[in-house]
């Protein structure tokens, strides 16, 4: 009997009823998941797009990206670019959307605002509970957003962050490390090799990791 890996197309991957894989979830044309990213949610895991990634309208313009085998906790939310104001003039306050005069005289709001460019989350990223991602903001691989931070800017590749604003605590592993796993990009393998990299993924000996990424690289001539 071969063994059971999970299957990237499930929507609930487990027993617990509280994880789902959000490719198989997502309507907006403008959202782009990759395999087995989940989203964990003791109270309404598949409500994700509704109350997760706010005010995403996609004739905005603004993408959100989000790479493979990232882990996303409970509360983490996406702001898109749409929930930003004017900010070239002495009030922010919206006339336009009000309706009445001040829509007859004023430019349309969604023309006016600020435009950061697509929300990007490369793989291998966890955001904690809570954590607010603004528009624009990009994380390389394999970043750790701390619980209840805010980011406000783009992190590179294997960074822990956090606070309000989020900044930079460390990097997770030395250059090194960093640049061994940003080519052997474990997550682009399919899942077959990925189970079989288990061991090297999940192994806390460090040293014996590099060296057995190291070797493996240089057998496949990456």
């Amino acid at each position: 009997m071969m063994p059971y890996i999970p299957d990237a197309a499930a929507v609930m991957p487990n027993e617990y009823g509280t994880t789902v894989f959000l490719k198989n979830i997502v309507k907006a044309e403008n959202i782009i998941i990759g395999d087995y990213t989940y989203y964990d949610d003791s109270r309404d895991p598949m409500g994700w797009e509704r109350n997760n990634v706010l005010f995403n309208y996609p004739f905005f313009g603004d993408r959100l990206v989000i790479g493979r085998y990232c882990s996303l906790g409970e509360g983490s939310i996406f702001m898109m670019g749409a929930a930003n104001h004017r900010l070239s003039s002495v009030t922010t306050y919206p006339f336009n959307v009000m309706g009445g005069v001040w829509r007859e005289t004023t430019t349309p709001h969604i023309d006016e605002l600020p435009h950061k460019g697509d929300t990007i989350l490369g793989s291998d990223v966890w955001l904690g509970h809570g954590s607010v991602i603004m528009p624009g903001v990009q994380l390389g691989d394999g970043c750790i957003v701390a619980a209840f931070s805010v980011v406000t800017k783009s992190f590179p590749p294997y960074s822990v962050i956090g606070g309000n604003p989020a900044r930079l605590i460390k990097k997770r592993f030395d250059d090194d490390m960093i640049s061994l796993l940003l080519r052997f990009r474990w997550w682009d393998n399919t899942p077959d090799v990925v189970t079989q990299l288990l061991p090297i993924l999940t192994s806390s000996d460090l040293g014996w990791v590099k060296e057995e990424i190291s070797r493996r690289l240089s057998l496949s001539g990456s």
